[in-house]
């Protein structure tokens, strides 16, 4: 089993032959102190070999690219899992706090068209242990490179935190009890998931949620989100208004602008309408470039319309600073180094 797998009672099995304390010694060393155990000095050095011998780590990491720009840092990671699957994380500095973006999934099966993780398709889903060793690993880089405390968490990374739903949740209450990390500084997003939104709304962890929508009509969605077909608008709008009313936790539209595509007029009062029901925020994104999408994203004054048509009907929009595009590390283009799954390719989007 991975370290990470381990709940107190079977670490606790693990040290049946040792004084009482070294639970808890052992458990705020790994959690709170950031430490593995063959680090922590506190233990005994034979007890230090046997944990380091016995419980292995599931993420080896591979490729660390890191972003200084601007005053703005921001580090990509690349891990390789035991079977050989690859997913990233992305570290991200700011003045008042360190996000880390986590991965669900390596790679996706939503198929999001102008997504890097979506052209690239699914491999499987990840362990709760695997989700928590991501947020292990990013503090402590955040700690020791940033000297920050890691502080935010965003389910945003590859794949879909809803398909994956009881790992995602297992790893968030460890996250919320063990590393200390508030559930109001955890967001997680999903493409539109109805089953998982209303499982949430139920959950007692008041996490954030953030809906990739992009567009605001079926037609046009199905093009951009082929999960749309199984999961429509109203079905979609229908468990948001169920997690408003039981969970009173902010619900954001994430809104990636694509030229002539999702950023007219009229797309605006759609997504206004769609806003207004459930008083959610949007996060307008400049479309980041992914190898298989052949269409620009909108340009710096499109989005500036977009955003200010979306105020005057009333909705409280935000245009996202982009971070890491030029190491690929922005929205949508986590794919890592293996392509070689390719899905799905759009040769027209019939503009």
């Amino acid at each position: 089993m991975s370290l990470f797998d381990l709940d107190r009672t079977q670490m606790a099995a693990h040290l049946s032959n040792e004084p009482k304390f070294r639970l808890k010694q052992l458990w705020s060393g790994i959690y709170q102190n950031l430490a593995l155990p063959t680090e922590q000095t506190n233990l005994p050095k034979a007890l230090r070999e046997s944990l380091g011998a016995n419980q292995e780590l599931q993420l080896a990491l591979t490729q660390r690219e890191v972003l200084f720009a601007d005053e703005r840092k921001t580090i990509k990671t690349l891990y390789e899992l035991k079977d050989g699957k690859e997913i990233e994380t992305v570290l991200m500095s700011y003045s008042d706090r360190a996000t880390l973006c986590v991965s669900s999934q390596a790679g996706c099966a939503m198929g999001c068209v102008f997504c890097a993780t979506g052209q690239a398709g699914f491999f499987r889903h990840l362990s709760a242990a695997e989700i928590l060793e991501q947020v292990f690993h990013g503090a402590r880089t955040s700690r020791d490179v940033f000297s920050q405390r890691l502080s935010n968490l965003v389910f945003m990374g590859m794949g879909e935190p809803m398909a994956n739903y009881e790992n995602v949740i297992a790893a968030i209450q460890l996250i919320v009890f063990e590393f200390g990390i508030s559930a109001r500084h955890i967001t997680v997003s999903t493409v539109g998931i109805t089953p998982g939104i209303r499982k949430l709304a139920s959950q007692a962890l008041p996490v954030s949620l953030a809906v990739s929508l992009h567009a605001a009509n079926d037609e046009k969605r199905s093009r951009l989100v082929p999960i749309n077909d199984r999961y429509p608008i109203d079905e979609i709008m229908d468990s948001l208004e169920f997690f408003a009313e039981h969970s009173n936790r902010r619900i954001s539209f994430e809104w990636a602008m694509m030229a002539d595509i999702n950023d007219t007029d009229q797309d605006a009062r759609e997504l206004a309408e769609l806003a207004k029901r459930v008083g959610a925020h949007v996060n307008l994104i400049p479309l980041n470039p992914t190898p298989l999408w052949p269409y620009p994203g909108s340009s710096e004054t499109a989005v500036r319309n977009f955003r200010d048509n979306l105020v005057a009907l009333g909705i409280n929009a935000t245009i996202r600073r982009n971070r890491g595009n030029q190491i690929a590390a922005a929205c949508g283009q986590l794919i890592t180094q293996r392509r070689d799954k390719v899905r799905r390719r759009i040769e027209s989007f019939g503009r």
